[in-house]
């Protein structure tokens, strides 16, 4: 910009010494350069806002086996889809199976033993009420009978975890989702829980996680509260691009922001679901998250190649007639210092929300810029963009 200002400075020593040499340049002593213009007019505009993030599984979940054995096969292909409840590995059996029929027998013992107390008491109840038998005799059957059935169900017990442990030698899915590469081979020693054999990732529908800097979301909340700022209804629509723009999903939601900021980023985290059905977003990759459905009401907008930058902030030139007697009024380049809010989409590209220093009806020069100078006489010409007028909703 300094250079910029150096220009600036002896295209005016050269209007003010027009007279005396040949050559003048053009907006000074020569023809006025044409220039293109917008005239901005307050209007409601579709606001995004864009902000960094990172894609993760919408679950991820790890695959532990329940009881200890040796791995005997791996019963899924790495990296390809599974169902919930398909079979990824299997632990050998036998030991299980041993223990299962081991469980039943005692339990058949059991049983035995109480149907024969049972009769038992049956026998001895009407002799001991008859005085055949003493009354000792008949509570130490019915005891029997009642430890019996107790011993019943301890054993009971036994075979149902003896056989839960052997469904568990087919350790399953427990979501479907994309299965990740095994951690044990077969052969290995499988200790239970303590072992992560694999990985499951549901990838549709996807979660990005994304970061809004603290700074950024105390202006929106202050421009909601002064009524410059209208948040979608229904919550804000997000789409994910890749680093050079390139779209990658659409018609995610916006699922929750944290209500912390986070002391080490400065950033509020939030979260965003996204449908994933073809696969074509993975998890970790960084992308652009883009949040769309808020509009400015009463804005103003220029496009965006008319706002320039100088060492005192952004500034845009508006015609306005020239106050020096030898220009009568002519149509002349003044600077304006402008507050540029977020880039918006328009008809023609990218553009400025203009939040402060312009008015309605003035008359923004976005064509020619590099032709004129503060103070330059211009002529108008036709704008070489799109239409000038607001976007309306």
């Amino acid at each position: 910009m300094a250079a910029w200002a150096a220009t600036a400075a002896a295209l005016l020593l050269a209007a003010c010494g027009g007279g005396q040499g040949g050559g003048a340049p053009p907006g000074f002593g020569g023809p006025p350069p044409a220039v293109s213009v917008v005239t901005v007019q307050p209007g409601t505009l579709p606001v995004a806002f864009e902000f960094s993030g990172q894609t993760q599984g919408s679950r991820e979940v790890e695959v532990r086996a329940r009881v200890t054995g040796i791995l005997q096969k791996r019963n899924y292909t790495e990296g390809q889809p599974v169902r919930a409840g398909q079979s990824l590995f299997t632990i050998d059996p036998v030991p299980f199976q041993t223990a299962l029929a081991r469980a039943e027998a005692d339990l058949a013992a059991v049983q035995a033993r109480g149907a024969n107390a049972r009769r038992l008491v049956e026998r001895l109840q009407p002799l001991a009420e008859s005085g055949v038998v003493s009354r000792r005799d008949l509570d130490d059957a019915l005891a029997a009978r009642d430890v019996a059935e107790a011993d019943a169900k301890a054993a009971a017990a036994r075979v149902s975890e003896a056989r839960l442990n052997l469904g568990y030698t087919q350790v399953v899915a427990p979501v479907a989702g994309v299965a990740g590469g095994a951690a044990k081979s077969e052969g290995s020693l499988v200790s239970g829980p303590d072992v992560l054999l694999t990985t499951i990732v549901q990838l549709h529908p996807l979660k990005v996680v994304f970061g809004v800097p603290d700074a950024e979301q105390a202006r929106m909340q202050a421009d909601q509260r002064e009524g410059r700022l209208l948040l979608p209804p229904q919550g804000f629509s997000v789409q994910v691009q890749a680093a050079d723009g390139t779209p990658l999903g659409a018609g995610g939601r916006l699922v929750f922001s944290e209500p912390l900021v986070d002391a080490g980023t400065g950033t509020v985290r939030s979260q965003a679901e996204l449908p994933n059905a073809d696969g074509r977003l993975k998890p970790g990759q960084f992308v652009r998250v883009r949040l769309t459905g808020a509009t400015r009401p009463d804005v103003m907008h220029v496009p965006q190649r008319a706002v320039l930058e100088g060492p005192q902030g952004k500034f845009v030139y508006v015609l306005a007639p020239s106050d020096k007697p030898e220009l009568k009024g002519a149509p002349v380049a003044t600077m304006r210092p402008v507050q540029a809010g977020e880039w918006v989409d328009l008809p023609d590209g990218k553009g400025w929300v203009i939040r402060s220093g312009l008015k309605a009806g003035d008359q923004v020069i976005v064509d020619g810029l590099m032709r004129i100078g503060p103070g330059a006489p211009v002529q108008v010409a036709p704008p070489a963009g799109a239409a000038s007028a607001p976007v309306k909703q």
